[in-house]
C-alpha cells in the first residue's frame, strides 16, 4: 500500500460553520486552497481560514470535495481507525438486537454517514457481508477496511463481497471490479423475518435487496389478511411474500424488469411454492396502472426507484410522484389501503407529502394518513446530516 501523505485545504472565511456543527462534507465551493496535489481518495486535512484545523476525511473531485472521517487531528486514519467505527457500528446493531440470529440474519450493518463512514455501506446476507464504496477515498481503503470487517465479525461471517462498479463517479478512472474480497460464499439465500430470499449480490440493485424496507414489509403483513394487493415496482418481491404470510387473498407483482419478475417468482416460490394466489408481470407501471379495472385492488404498494437522484431533477420527481399517485387513488377499491414511498434524497417529506396531498386532491377521494414511515434503525440518521433521511412513506385509507 502507497504512504499516505499529508495534504492540507484552507477553508474561504466563514466556511468553516457546517463543520463546527460537525456536517460531514466539505463542499468544493467552500475550499480557497489545497496545498499540493492530493489524488482521489487521498487524506486532507480541513484547516479553517484562521490555519485552525478542523477536521480530516477523503479527498475527490465535484460538489462535495472532502467527506469528513475524524474531527481530531491526532486520530491516524488506518486499520485501528476502521476497526473502531466498524465495532462502533457492530456494537450499536447488538444492542438493539439487530440481526445475528437465523430467523433474521438480513442487516445494514453501516450506513455512510449515519455511521460516520461517509461513503460506505455494508449489508450483511447471512454469512456474507456485502461492502459498496460510494466515495473514492473508501474504494481506495477498501482493503484495509475488509481487514477490519473481518476482525470485528470474527466467524459471523465467511465471505466479503465488494459490489462498487455501478456506484463510483466514472470521472474518478478507478475501474472498480466487483467480485470477492475474502471467501467466495455461493449460498445466496438469506433470512429475514423468518421468510427466506435469494439476494442477488452479483448484478442486483444497491447490494441485492432492499434491506431499508423490512420493518414496512412487516407492517404490510399487518394490513394483508383478506385483501387483493398490488405491489408495483416489486424487484425482488419483498412486500409480496411478506403479503402472502399475512394471509393476502390475491397478490399481484409488477416491475419493468423481466430479471425482478423472475427473482420474485423465485423468491414466493422459496417461501410458498406451488401457491396459485400469486402472479407477477414485468410491464411498466404505469401502463399497468392505466390498463387495471378500478375498485380491483384493496391494497396498494408503491415503491419506485428514485425519481431524483439530483436537487436539478426535483421538478420533474415530484411531477412523477403526483402522476403514479393520482392513478393509484383513481383505481383503488373504497377502504383501500395505499403504502407509497419515494427514496429519492432530493425529495424531503415535506415535498414527498405535498406530491401526495395534490394527487389526492385531483381525485377528489377522502384520503386518510395512517402512519408516516421512514428507513429502520440499522439505517440510521447522523443528527448532523439531516440529508441522511432519504426514505420516505405514508400508509394512507382512501375512501
Amino acid at each position: 500500500m502507497k504512504t499516505k501523505h499529508m495534504y492540507k485545504a484552507y477553508l474561504k472565511p466563514g466556511k468553516e460553520e457546517s463543520l463546527k456543527r460537525f456536517h460531514p462534507w466539505v463542499f468544493s465551493g467552500a475550499i480557497a486552497r489545497i496545498e499540493g496535489q492530493p489524488e482521489e481518495g487521498d487524506i486532507v486535512e480541513v484547516y479553517t481560514a484562521q490555519n485552525e484545523f478542523i477536521a480530516k476525511g477523503h479527498c475527490q473531485i465535484g460538489s462535495i470535495a472532502i467527506r469528513v472521517l475524524s474531527f481530531r487531528q491526532d486520530e491516524k486514519i488506518d486499520r485501528d481507525f476502521w476497526r473502531r467505527k466498524l465495532q462502533a457500528a457492530y456494537d450499536m446493531r447488538r444492542n438493539l438486537h439487530i440481526g445475528g440470529n437465523p430467523a433474521n440474519d438480513t442487516y445494514r450493518l453501516v450506513h455512510g454517514e449515519g455511521d460516520n463512514l461517509p461513503g460506505l455501506v455494508v449489508d450483511i446476507y447471512g454469512r456474507t457481508a456485502v461492502m459498496q464504496a460510494h466515495s473514492p477515498g473508501m474504494h481506495v481503503d477498501r482493503m484495509e477496511i475488509a481487514d477490519a470487517l473481518a476482525d470485528v465479525m470474527g466467524d459471523t461471517i465467511d465471505s466479503i463481497y465488494y459490489k462498487s462498479e455501478s456506484t463510483l463517479p466514472y470521472k474518478a478512472d478507478l475501474y472498480p471490479e466487483n467480485g470477492f474480497l475474502k471467501g467466495s460464499n455461493t449460498d445466496n439465500v438469506a433470512t429475514e423475518y423468518g421468510l427466506k430470499f435469494h439476494i442477488d449480490w452479483l448484478k442486483g440493485q444497491k447490494t441485492g435487496f432492499f434491506v431499508d424496507q423490512r420493518e414496512n414489509r412487516a407492517l404490510l403483513e399487518r394490513y394483508a389478511h383478506g385483501r387483493t394487493i398490488l405491489n408495483m415496482f416489486c424487484y425482488t418481491g419483498g412486500f409480496s411474500v411478506y403479503a402472502m404470510r399475512g394471509g393476502a387473498r390475491l397478490v399481484h407483482s409488477v416491475d419493468s424488469s423481466a430479471k425482478a419478475i423472475d427473482l420474485t417468482n423465485k423468491n414466493i416460490a422459496l417461501n410458498f411454492p406451488d401457491d396459485t394466489r400469486h402472479t407477477a408481470y414485468a410491464e411498466d407501471a404505469f401502463k399497468y396502472l392505466d390498463r387495471m379495472e378500478n375498485g380491483f385492488y384493496d391494497l396498494i404498494v408503491l415503491d419506485p426507484p428514485a425519481f431524483a437522484k439530483h436537487r436539478d431533477a426535483l421538478r420533474n420527481a415530484l411531477q412523477g410522484y403526483r402522476k403514479l399517485n393520482a392513478k393509484a387513488f383513481e383505481k383503488i377499491k373504497p377502504g383501500g389501503l395505499l403504502f407509497t414511498f419515494s427514496c429519492s434524497q432530493a425529495v424531503d417529506k415535506d415535498h414527498f407529502r405535498t406530491a401526495i396531498f395534490t394527487a389526492a386532491a385531483t381525485t377528489g377521494r377522502n384520503v386518510r394518513i395512517l402512519h408516516q414511515l421512514t428507513q429502520p434503525a440499522d439505517h440510521p440518521v447522523n443528527i448532523y446530516h439531516p440529508e441522511g433521511e432519504y426514505l420516505k412513506g405514508l400508509v394512507l385509507y382512501v375512501e
